[in-house]
């Protein structure tokens, strides 16, 4: 295996100065223990490069701490701009495979970092949490678990200290779209792997918005959050809540480290709400909800902040990330069961009750703690609050037996089979019973800069005639959900809305178990 090459060290994120004075910094002290990786040494004016993140993970893949633990240095692909996107795989299975992990009865967890470049603290704790799995503290929980450790799925966003990729996408938001090629490596890998539990790792800004429209500082040191999105199986739910974001939680507060949900508002100094999270079912942490993973989500304060505080930055996540590992380990079986009851459970609902084309969040009031900005003193603020803990149904139809696709669409059946989707071929024409997507009207304020604005649809029932080359994508299989959440034309995510599917009549849902003779794709 060739080590990664290193190359000269490039700015990590310009250093900032703080929205704030002295009494607002006092309430957020250095954590007793103090960690290092290359980006936390003493007058390191940068954060870990690309090049010694790829090194510290080659390394400890090629000296583990114990004779049992096997480790692999992964290359899973390239960013926009070349740069390598890395990854550890340890374990004490005999090899680090993906064939051979999914054969074991060890549940695999994967962990992601700066998705949005100028998130570093999230990078910075995987290195150690890397190194105390390998050769630390951490390493007996390999006896019961693997683990995946990607530090920095953004590198380019990284170099240059910006929340998106080179191209301008948001990564968080590209998970069912799959247009960058570091969302592209990311589904492979969990495509490749299996995990029962993602983490992802990320950052939140102290001041912008809240400041201007509350006229108070984000004052805790962790958000949490959970998947919730449409037709997310309620098992997986109930796991994530009670198995992880209630530890978490816990084991944060123990350690004086304040928590709420992860929220957000917008830049409008109009909009007063404040959303929990998101119920779209394109992001990162939602994605891998429909794909039966248990989806978690710590951020920590710090997204903006430069250097300022990173020590603290560094151990809310390593504490998140170790009760999150602790748990998974000790709830092994358990969240195996639940896998498989949920797969079951998923593939028997084909041709049965109603899937939900679009969910939105229910309103309620929510108490927010800021801090003021001079004093360092609580500021108590009761906002408009968008919840998803609660999904509301805004939309829902029955649900069809799978998706008829035109041979047009191989795009679309690219991106679905790289989700983990099976798509399989027609191979001898013949006729399908289906509800062909009528257009009624599209909603206006549609730009490049915007979300794509669904076009409105009614179904008309009627057998269609389909031709050998055609494409079928069946619902009986367990990760239906994401099909819905893809091909369901009338929503702001879909395949057909950002111009994957070309035409409404490249697709028809199926309504009946078809009668044809597939093939099944390479």
């Amino acid at each position: 295996m060739a080590q990664p090459v290193v190359r000269p060290a490039v700015q990590a994120g310009t250093l900032q100065d703080l929205p704030y004075g002295p009494a607002v910094a006092a309430r957020f002290p250095d954590p007793a223990t103090h960690y290092f990786t290359p980006g936390l040494a003493e007058q390191r004016r940068t954060f870990s490069t690309n090049a010694e993140i790829g090194r510290w993970l080659y390394q400890l893949a090629e000296r583990p701490g114990a004779a049992a633990i096997h480790g692999k240095w992964l290359q899973l692909g390239l960013s926009q701009r070349g740069e390598p996107i890395h990854a550890l795989v340890l374990t004490q299975a005999r090899d680090a495979d993906p064939g051979t992990l999914s054969e074991g009865r060890r549940p695999t967890v994967v962990l992601v970092g700066q998705q949005h470049g100028d998130e570093p603290a999230g990078s910075e704790a995987l290195l150690v949490i890397a190194q105390e799995l390998s050769q630390g503290l951490l390493a007996p929980l390999l006896e019961r678990i693997n683990v995946i450790v990607v530090p920095r799925a953004n590198p380019d966003g990284a170099d240059a200290g910006t929340r998106t990729t080179d191209n301008g996408t948001d990564l968080d938001q590209d998970h069912l779209l799959l247009t960058t090629p570091e969302a592209q490596a990311l589904a492979r890998l969990i495509n490749n792997y299996r995990p029962a539990l993602v983490l992802d790792a990320r950052e939140f800004a102290v001041a912008g918005p809240f400041l201007e429209k509350f006229g108070g500082l984000r004052r805790n040191d962790a958000h949490l959050l959970y998947s919730t999105t449409g037709n997310q199986h309620e098992f997986m739910t109930k796991a994530a809540r009670e198995w992880f974001h209630q530890p978490m939680q816990q084991s944060l507060r123990s350690l004086g480290l304040s928590t709420d949900w992860s929220h957000s508002t917008s830049s409008r100094p109009e909009d007063l709400r404040v959303t929990m999270g998101s119920t779209h079912p394109d992001t990162g942490l939602n994605v891998q909800g429909l794909k039966n993973i248990v989806s978690v989500q710590i951020e920590s304060r710090g997204a903006g902040m430069g250097r300022a505080h990173i020590q603290r930055r560094v151990h809310t996540q390593i504490t998140a990330i170790t009760t999150a590992l602790r748990q998974t380990a000790e709830r092994a079986s358990s969240l195996e069961q639940v896998r498989s009851f949920v797969v079951r459970d998923t593939i028997a609902l084909a041709c049965r009750d109603k899937v939900v084309v679009q969910a939105g969040p229910t309103p309620e009031q929510h108490e927010l703690t800021l801090l003021h900005p001079e004093t360092g003193a609580d500021l108590a603020v009761r906002v408009d609050w968008d919840s998803a803990l609660t999904l509301r149904v805004l939309q829902q139809r029955p649900r069809p037996c799978g998706y008829w696709l035109s041979a047009d669409a191989g795009k679309a059946v690219e991106r679905l089979q790289l989700l983990g989707l099976q798509v399989l071929r027609v191979a001898e024409p013949g006729a399908l019973l289906s509800d062909s997507y009528q257009p009624i009207a599209a909603q206006a304020g549609s730009s490049a800069t915007q979300t794509p604005q669904p076009l409105q649809v009614s179904l008309l029932r009627s057998a269609i005639d389909v031709p050998a080359g055609s494409y079928f994508v069946p619902l009986n299989q367990p990760l239906a959900n994401l099909a819905v959440a893809a091909l369901e034309p009338d929503t702001g995510h879909s395949y057909f809305s950002h111009h994957v599917i070309g035409r409404l009549e490249d697709t028809a849902r199926v309504m009946a178990t078809p009668s044809l003779v597939f093939e099944e794709l390479q």
